[in-house]
């Protein structure tokens, strides 16, 4: 079959660069015969992972590796033969439809912001991904790309994430809520306070208005906003309470052969919360805002998970979201 979208992945990034991202992309060639992958990175350590060709893999050399402590500016300067430039240079060129990385969310941002650009009337791109709820799952944005906010950029996060969702969940007019110290109108500082009015008077959102930390897991939003330093921290204490709340049911059902038993037959049950509660299968953070897409995976995604990011940047091909973005954007804003 003839690939008819091609994606550019960073093979060197993350916690386990190749070891995990070679094998991942051989698993996703394998689900998805419409697709092709560009693997980019160090050739002589990308290789020894690989069986042998294959017609929809593609290898790029790219001599170095952005650090994830390097500072986003001296990685834009000095680090342009890097695998993370080289994937989303390829999307800057029409080479590649999408890119993914593991990457240095700070360089991947600033190199994105370089070689692609903004929207029209968007400021600032913005880290968007899916939070497990009591139902399906939410959108939540910005999860760290921007700690400090305007009552405009949060109306633009709003937007863009209320755009997405229709795009990948096929829903029409998602519910957009503010995350809030409270519901009530009173509520919040003079930046939230601010956002609530633009938002209640675009009336092509559907928006509900505030929302607290709680009623994110409910689903009572499709599309949850927020500052990237609340977003961020939000998102990493939801991740390690469910790190805990898992360590901790495992402990449990071990303590006494009685727990262990129970533990056996409450095996499906466990399974299916678990699923519900785990990060990685909603790995994949888009980087709304900027005009080519470009997807974020954990630094420490396994082998599945990292397929989850490849397979969102997929989804965001296939569904038009940059263009959808435009369309939008040019009446909206």
């Amino acid at each position: 079959m003839v690939a008819t979208c091609t994606l550019a992945i960073d093979a060197m990034s993350g916690d386990f660069g190749p070891h995990i991202i070679v094998p991942a992309s051989l698993d996703f060639l394998s689900r998805y015969p419409d697709t092709a992958l560009e693997l980019v990175g160090d050739l002589d350590q990308i290789t020894p992972y690989l069986p042998g060709s294959h017609p929809r893999l593609a290898l790029l050399q790219a001599d170095t590796v952005v650090g994830m402590d390097e500072k986003p500016s001296t990685a834009l300067r000095q680090r342009r033969d890097s695998s993370l430039y080289r994937v989303i240079e390829r999307v800057a060129q029409g080479q590649a439809q999408a890119c993914v990385s593991a990457g240095n969310t700070g360089a991947m941002m600033a190199m994105g912001r370089y070689l692609l650009h903004t929207h029209p009337g968007i400021d600032r791109p913005a880290i968007a991904s899916a939070i497990p709820t009591r139902d399906r799952h939410c959108y939540m944005l910005d999860l760290g790309a921007n700690v400090d906010c305007s009552a405009d950029h949060l109306f633009q996060f709003a937007l863009m994430g209320s755009v997405l969702v229709e795009a990948l969940e096929g829903m029409p007019r998602p519910r957009v809520a503010l995350l809030n110290v409270g519901e009530e109108e009173i509520k919040g500082n003079e930046q939230v306070k601010l956002a609530s009015r633009l938002l209640r008077e675009h009336h092509e959102l559907n928006y509900v208005g505030y929302i607290e930390g709680d009623g994110i897991y409910q689903g009572y939003a499709d599309v949850v906003v927020c500052d990237g330093f609340v977003g961020n921290i939000a998102l990493k204490s939801s991740e390690g309470l469910a790190r805990l709340m898992g360590r901790s049911l495992d402990g449990a059902f071990r303590q006494t052969f009685y727990r262990r038993v129970v533990g056996w037959l409450a095996r499906p049950v466990l399974a299916e919360l678990r699923s519900l509660m785990d990060p990685s299968r909603r790995n994949g953070a888009s980087l709304l805002g900027l005009q080519g897409i470009v997807v974020k995976s954990h630094g420490s995604a396994n082998r599945a998970c990292f397929g989850h990011a490849i397979a969102q940047a997929r989804a965001e091909v296939l569904q038009g979201v940059p263009r959808m973005l435009n369309e939008r954007l040019a009446a909206a804003v």
